[in-house]
């Protein structure tokens, strides 16, 4: 007994002291948390947030909440046919992003492609992302006009920077070995993409291809309020008009809609991924 304890106090004073935090560092640390609350209260300030309001205008809430449980399907016609203009734009704003996106995507991997290639290539798909797709259909209502061809090329421009950025970091996650063994043979540049870049890649793109896809049905739902086409012009209609109820027809339409591209989509990734 005596032995155990002995070997026990033996094994307690061979272990380090455990580590102790410097008061600068413990000092930072407050004084970070502190200008976060601050931050958050400046913020909440600003957001002009007011949960009483809640409470003040619940019988608007009611009302609205009433109307919405009554969804009115009288023009399910026009709804759906809304709905596959959304799609369309959808789709073609997602293709030709893709097609544009791919060597974007390449000239953007520094694995690829030298610095002085991927550094501007970089910053220029960065000012495509960080334009929202709402600003991009502004722009280009004011140059095409009102419909939904606006709203095709409002996400086309915003999502090429997006997947082109997708799109290069599968690149740059890539197994080298491949392309240096086709380097080694004495195979050319686009070889190298071709044979030994793409086949790793392309699960991936397929994946990042299919949830921008689901993505911008959505956005194309929300770009038809400004007037890029689609079924957010109907919705935007309704709602101005306080036809709360069949407001709750075109969002059942659009649920029904991304859950069956979600499926469809779903079985895509199990099959190629």
């Amino acid at each position: 007994m005596f032995a155990t304890e002995t070997a026990h106090r033996s094994v307690a004073a061979a272990l380090p002291a455990p580590p102790v935090t410097p008061l600068a560092t413990r000092l930072t640390r407050l004084c970070l948390g502190a200008v976060a609350v601050v931050l958050l209260v400046f913020f909440w300030h600003e957001a002009e947030m007011n949960p009483a309001q809640l409470v003040k205008d619940a019988g608007n809430m009611a009302t609205l909440g009433a109307d919405f449980l009554r969804p009115d399907f009288t023009d399910w016609d026009v709804y759906a046919t809304a709905m596959v203009e959304t799609l369309a734009i959808a789709v073609w704003g997602t293709l030709l992003a893709v097609i544009v996106g791919i060597p974007f995507g390449i000239l953007c991997a520094d694995n690829v492609v030298p610095r002085w290639v991927a550094f501007p290539v970089r910053r220029l798909m960065d000012a495509c992302r960080a334009i929202n797709e709402l600003v991009f259909a502004l722009i280009f209502i004011a140059a095409v006009g009102l419909g939904p061809f606006a709203g095709v090329l409002a996400l086309f421009v915003h999502t090429t920077g997006v997947v082109a950025k997708l799109f290069s970091e599968a690149v740059e996650a890539i197994d080298p070995a491949p392309v240096e063994g086709i380097r080694g043979t004495g195979g050319t540049w686009f070889q190298e993409v071709v044979y030994g870049v793409l086949p790793q890649v392309l699960p991936l793109w397929i994946s990042y291809t299919l949830y921008r896809f689901e993505s911008n049905v959505r956005s194309a739902t929300v770009l038809g309020i400004v007037g890029g086409g689609g079924i957010g012009m109907v919705f935007n209609e309704t709602m101005r008009g306080f036809l709360y109820s069949q407001g709750a027809a075109i969002l059942i339409i659009v649920i029904i809609t991304v859950s069956c591209l979600d499926i469809v989509s779903q079985n895509i990734r199990k099959r190629f991924i």
